[in-house]
């Protein structure tokens, strides 16, 4: 990753968050290899970056006379060899990461960096199944990717700092910020925010208010930006369930466990933008 003309990228799953980084990528014009064994999805992930790439030119976030790179799409781990860095981006269940960035690191080179999109699973306990845990470094891009261009970088105990570098070098491609945290359950972002939009949650299941008057108050009052339950929208109420268990069985904290309005909405397959319905209704969606 040292060399900036080095330009393939990996992406591992194509749900929401692997598919906005896919867009970011593509729009920054590297050659992306998206793996995933589902094919409808695979599918499904080359018409939504092509819609992403004109959204994120309309809003300015990329160059809207840049040359776009390459999207491959594979369901097959071999494809990945010969890639300058891997970003895992699957669900938040820390034995099928391990098992995936376990398999991932007997494809790639040793000096690979090996990225985990996680947003509550500390990376050092992903890092000690790996082979070469120095490979693995923990990088939290924000939904949507191809549009916030800020993100969390971690480093555990066992990440080398040419991962790091070479995390930097990648990220400098994509023309994205990077604050790098400490190892821990949630990091800063997910420890500060998920227990918010729990509670927020919590408040429309008590009927203290509705989603719509909770984000009214929150964005007119205190200056969050689009409201907590249009954003648990957008992250996946499954994913901020699954990311608040991850919390709550590391930390202890009642606070981080699901609300039953969250898991409700969950079991009713109500998971936000990705499937139309959450807190709100949606008559299209990005992915």
């Amino acid at each position: 990753m040292a060399d900036p003309e080095k330009r393939s990228l990996a992406v591992v799953g194509a749900g929401v968050m692997g598919v906005g980084i896919t867009t970011l990528a593509v729009g920054s014009g590297m050659r992306v290899v998206v793996l995933d064994n589902d094919l409808a999805a695979l599918d499904k992930a080359r018409h939504t970056v092509e819609f992403q790439l004109r959204h994120a030119r309309m809003m300015g976030a990329l160059p809207a006379d840049g040359v776009p790179g390459e999207m491959v799409t594979t369901t097959s781990m071999d494809e990945l060899s010969g890639v300058d860095a891997v970003v895992e981006a699957i669900f938040e269940h820390k034995d099928t990461k391990t098992k995936v960035l376990a398999e991932v690191a007997t494809v790639v080179g040793e000096g690979v960096p090996l990225i985990t999109n996680t947003s509550g699973i500390p990376v050092d306990e992903l890092a000690v199944a790996l082979p070469r845990p120095e490979q693995l470094v923990g990088t939290h891009f924000m939904n949507p990717a191809y549009l916030i261009d800020l993100v969390e970088v971690v480093k555990g105990r066992y990440t080398s700092d040419a991962t790091v570098a070479g995390l930097q070098a990648l990220l400098g491609r994509l023309n994205r910020r990077a604050v790098v945290v400490g190892d821990s359950p949630g990091f800063v972002t997910s420890r500060l925010l998920h227990p918010m939009l729990n509670d927020a949650a919590r408040l429309v299941g008590e009927k203290v208010a509705t989603a719509e008057d909770v984000d009214a108050l929150m964005v007119g009052c205190l200056g969050h930006r689009t409201g907590p339950l249009r954003t648990a929208d957008l992250i996946g109420l499954d994913n901020l369930a699954d990311s608040l268990v991850a919390l709550y069985e590391r930390t202890g904290e009642q606070r981080y466990m699901p609300c039953e309005q969250l898991l409700a909405k969950v079991r009713d397959g109500e998971l936000g933008y990705k499937s139309g319905s959450g807190f709100y209704q949606y008559r299209e969606t990005l992915s």
